[in-house]
């Protein structure tokens, strides 16, 4: 669909962000935001008031509408000309194995053994407080009593 196709009528019925979609579609191109939201007032011929006094409210349309990416330089384009890059952190797998002797293992599995914390308390260690006087009250039954 090109935005010269649609009618005056239907463009005025229409979200901001897809006439946004419709646009960054036909221009292959990235965006800044107030580029884009411009060619959005021109279409329905919009003032540079209305401009002004809606930009936030466009911006605020474009990061919640999952179509639409804002890139690193600050620019807007369609998602899904954008494939996601995933970085994967190798760090501890570059970590080169050489051969340990068992004794050095032994020291290591020791040192790490130092760091665990095992509880050792048992009922018998805990301090005798006597919770015999406590009683468990009832609030609704409490308050259908008064």
């Amino acid at each position: 669909m090109r935005l010269n196709d649609i009618s005056k009528e239907e463009l005025e019925t229409m979200n901001y962000d897809d006439i946004a979609y419709i646009i960054l579609n036909e221009e292959k191109t990235k965006m800044k935001i107030n580029d884009l939201f411009k060619k959005v007032c021109a279409a329905l011929d919009l003032s540079e008031s209305e401009f002004e006094n809606r930009i936030a409210d466009f911006f605020e349309l474009l990061t919640t509408d999952k179509r639409f990416i804002m890139l690193e330089d600050g620019s807007w384009d369609l998602r899904e000309l954008h494939n996601p890059k995933v970085i994967i952190d190798d760090e501890e797998e570059d970590t080169i194995l050489t051969d340990v002797d068992d004794d050095n293992m032994n020291l290591n599995e020791e040192e790490n053994e130092d760091d665990i914390f095992y509880d050792t308390d048992t009922d018998d260690d805990l301090p005798d407080d006597d919770l015999d006087d406590l009683v468990v009250i009832d609030v609704d039954e409490e308050e259908a009593n008064s």
